[in-house]
């Protein structure tokens, strides 16, 4: 297959994930809206979010090796899902620019350890000061992260 083939495809699937994303990010703000609200900040509505942050990350951890395959395919076993996160943030002179801000890196890395947190030590009683602590980080991260993502897009556009 052409290069330019493979980045055309590369781009509708960022475009893809990006959607996905407004989707997740649509429904936190629903459940802040409804279910937070009639639920209070119980552990019923700690489940809601902490499924909708680690959705929401995976998400774009999903991209984010997509792009890596694209571009670098090399990842080491060990804590590969923080050295795939770096690398994101890395612009490769001559092979692609960065996928993610500076900033961007910084509030993710907040995201990852959560997921992570929840994926692997099965928390059924979350700590709402850290939800809402985490809920904070998606919401100034989101933006950037579109804004990153379409940024990134434009470069696939460019090759």
């Amino acid at each position: 297959m052409k290069e330019s083939k493979r980045a055309v495809i590369l781009q509708e699937d960022v475009k893809k994930h990006i959607d996905i994303l407004e989707t997740l990010y649509r429904y936190k703000e629903q459940a802040s809206e409804n279910e937070l609200k009639i639920l209070g900040k119980t552990q019923s509505s700690a489940l809601i979010f902490a499924g909708i942050l680690e959705q929401y990350y995976t998400c774009l951890e999903t991209v984010f090796l997509r792009i890596s395959q694209y571009f670098e395919n090399d990842l080491t076993p060990d804590k590969w899902h923080t050295e795939l996160l770096r690398k994101m943030n890395l612009k490769i002179e001559g092979i692609r620019s960065e996928v993610i801000s500076d900033k961007s890196f910084k509030l993710l890395l907040e995201l990852l350890r959560f997921r992570h947190f929840k994926r692997y030590y099965f928390q059924l009683e979350y700590d709402w000061d850290r939800l809402d602590f985490l809920l904070k980080k998606i919401d100034q991260v989101h933006p950037l992260v579109l804004d990153d993502l379409e940024r990134f897009r434009k470069f696939l556009k460019s090759i």
